[in-house]
């Protein structure tokens, strides 16, 4: 009833539960881990600079590097020169298999520069955006908003049609404004209105941290599909285990210590592998932060890892505090 195939212009998702772009976050080895584990029918790069790629900046490009890794998957892009974004989807459409636009990036150093959700304030200039993009390239676009810049801006629908008719073929809708950035609840209300407005296929983004959330959002609104994005964190099998629960009816065994430790130490070593250790295990801290969450006694562990500089430091740490459990 609730999971379906979707369709994204062209593109065919087996699944209608979506990874949703996290900057810092949904790198090449988390979204291995989210595939293998979690079954999201589709994941998304962490949002990647137009203007980077445009002046070609090797930082940028590597945001790009897709080694190995299960398709589909979302290449999303930002910036406000829709020049320049039109030129970025070019780059980036050999890559990828839908390209998706942020319009709903709360960060101040991205707003300050007139992109992300500072794009909720000037809906003239979205539409060129999304027009310039769809212009070039031959993949289907999409868009991720929210739900308006603040409570005075509200704007989530007349975005929305603009989207529809500058040419892209889906919209996610995130139910909070730039001013509330992940606080207070979602506003499943206002998804439910832009669900009733455009004919492309809407999905649905905010408090999804279960299979009763994912009910609850797909009941009110009517979306076609679901983004979860930090719902999952630390927990990269939870969208297979929704997806199971609201097939079957059932609840999912709880991961055993053993489990969780297995897929930590791959998530390690794809880490190291992307981005050698240096890197990798410092970008590997946070991520293991939220893997112990709610743990007995993980505080502790969790502050020496926090030390730790080599794989096998971080390793050998983590064996000796599952022992424990």
């Amino acid at each position: 009833m609730y999971i379906h195939k979707l369709n994204i212009g062209n593109v065919e998702l087996e699944n209608n539960i979506l990874l949703a772009p996290m900057a810092g976050v949904t790198d090449l080895s988390f979204r291995k881990i989210c595939k293998k584990y979690g079954n999201p029918s589709l994941v998304c790069t962490e949002m990647i600079s137009s203007k980077g790629l445009f002046y070609n900046d090797k930082k940028t490009e590597q945001f790009l590097e897709l080694n190995q890794e299960k398709r589909p998957i979302a290449i999303q892009i930002f910036g406000s020169d829709p020049q320049i974004m039109g030129k970025a989807a070019k780059i980036v459409e050999q890559h990828g298999d839908i390209i998706d636009i942020n319009f709903g990036c709360p960060a101040p150093k991205v707003v300050k520069n007139g992109d992300g959700s500072k794009l909720l304030l000037n809906l003239e200039l979205l539409g060129k955006i999304v027009k310039a993009v769809v212009e070039n390239t031959n993949k289907p676009v999409t868009a991720k908003i929210r739900k308006g810049w603040d409570d005075e801006n509200i704007v989530a629908v007349d975005a929305a049609k603009i989207i529809e008719e500058a040419g892209a073929k889906a919209i996610t809708v995130h139910g909070r404004t730039r001013e509330q950035y992940y606080s207070g609840k979602v506003d499943l209300d206002i998804i439910k209105k832009v669900k009733e407005t455009v004919k492309i296929p809407v999905i649905g983004n905010g408090d999804i941290k279960s299979a009763s959330d994912a009910i609850k959002m797909f009941e009110y609104t009517g979306v076609d599909g679901i983004m979860i994005g930090r719902g999952i964190l630390g927990k990269p099998w939870e969208i297979h285990d929704i997806i199971d629960e609201l097939i079957e009816n059932k609840k999912p065994m709880e991961k055993s210590p053993i489990e969780k430790l297995n897929i930590i130490k791959e998530h390690i070593e794809l880490a190291v592998q992307e981005k050698g250790e240096y890197i990798g295990i410092r970008e590997m801290r946070k991520h293991i932060c939220w893997y112990l969450k709610n743990l007995k006694d993980s505080s502790k562990v969790r502050q020496i890892i926090n030390q730790l500089e080599t794989k096998e430091e971080v390793i050998n740490s983590l064996n000796a505090y599952f022992e424990t459990l």
